[in-house]
């Protein structure tokens, strides 16, 4: 499967050991898809479902499905038999947690490069998705988007960060900044995954938001993402996915906005004057590259 595709805005979540689901996900709306063998799986099921979800892994791709599975984390000692058993032509990447080090990356590098040759792939074609959710992931968190070619992507994990660090989740007391709800013993290190991955080029992807019955919290949440720089939200139920869409896809009216702009500076440019305004704003370089982004992220050329 060659890849060259858009990034994606969500993927959600499916346990790797229930086949139904996983039959059932075929016909989701979400297009990404992330059979998990982590932490949706209990431990006495780790190795039945590497062989569950590497048995609808082909299924799922015939489907037009695209599939980052999520592997256990080096920690556990499973991550190299999870490699081993979902590696294939068919998956885009895979997903991996608790990734604190460019050492980490790196031995996951090597296990995905020893599984490509035993699957008969070619080497570097199955990605990474890399979770960064402790403190030291955080600190090193440019250094591991920039470990290895196979990072397209990178994800914010704050249920991992919140254990790590000792300290509680707020979700039912959101304090409000800016009228948007936010947890204030998140926002450094959700932050700072955002502008590494954004330095590094990479697309960040925030962190599931876990009541999935909660959708204007989800809202929330995800609207707080999109604002200090994240392009995407992890789903954990299919009811989130719309929600996740509609939030991180650009508006009508940003893409139109976005075009006005780029006329503007157009045809100031062929006029030759240095500065151009639209509807009262001046129209600059930082507002020309904004547009090129929504526009961008719209998946339109400009």
């Amino acid at each position: 499967m060659a890849i060259n595709l858009s990034n994606p805005r969500t993927l959600l979540f499916v346990p790797g050991n229930q086949p139904r689901m996983l039959e059932k996900s075929a016909g989701f709306s979400a297009q990404w898809l992330i059979p998990d063998l982590e932490d949706s799986v209990p431990q006495a099921e780790k190795t039945s479902a590497r062989s569950i979800a590497a048995e609808h892994i082909p299924l799922l791709a015939k489907a037009g499905k695209f599939l980052l599975p999520r592997v256990n984390s080096l920690s556990s000692g499973l991550a190299e038999h999870d490699i081993a058993a979902i590696a294939s032509k068919d998956i885009i990447g895979i997903s991996i947690g608790k990734i604190g080090t460019v050492e980490d990356v790196n031995m996951i590098d090597q296990m995905l490069e020893t599984a490509e040759k035993n699957a008969d792939i070619p080497i570097g074609q199955i990605t990474i998705l890399p979770w960064i959710e402790t403190a030291q992931g955080v600190i090193n968190a440019y250094e591991i988007c920039t470990a290895s070619n196979r990072i397209r992507w990178a994800a914010f994990g704050a249920e991992d960060f919140s254990a790590d660090m000792s300290i509680s989740r707020t979700v039912d007391n959101r304090e409000p900044v800016s009228g948007i709800g936010a947890e204030p013993g998140l926002a450094y290190p959700r932050s700072a995954v955002a502008v590494a991955a954004r330095a590094a080029g990479v697309h960040a992807l925030d962190t599931p938001y876990t009541r999935f019955r909660d959708p204007e919290g989800l809202k929330q949440e995800a609207t707080l993402a999109k604002a200090i720089g994240y392009k995407g939200k992890l789903s954990i139920h299919p009811a989130q996915v719309e929600t996740i869409e509609s939030i991180f896809k650009p508006s009508s009216s940003e893409i139109e906005r976005a075009k006005r702009v780029l006329d503007v500076a157009s045809e100031a440019e062929t006029a030759g004057r240095g500065s151009a305004s639209l509807d009262g704003e001046m129209i600059d370089m930082p507002v020309i590259l904004r547009a090129r982004n929504v526009l961008r992220d719209a998946g339109l050329e400009n």
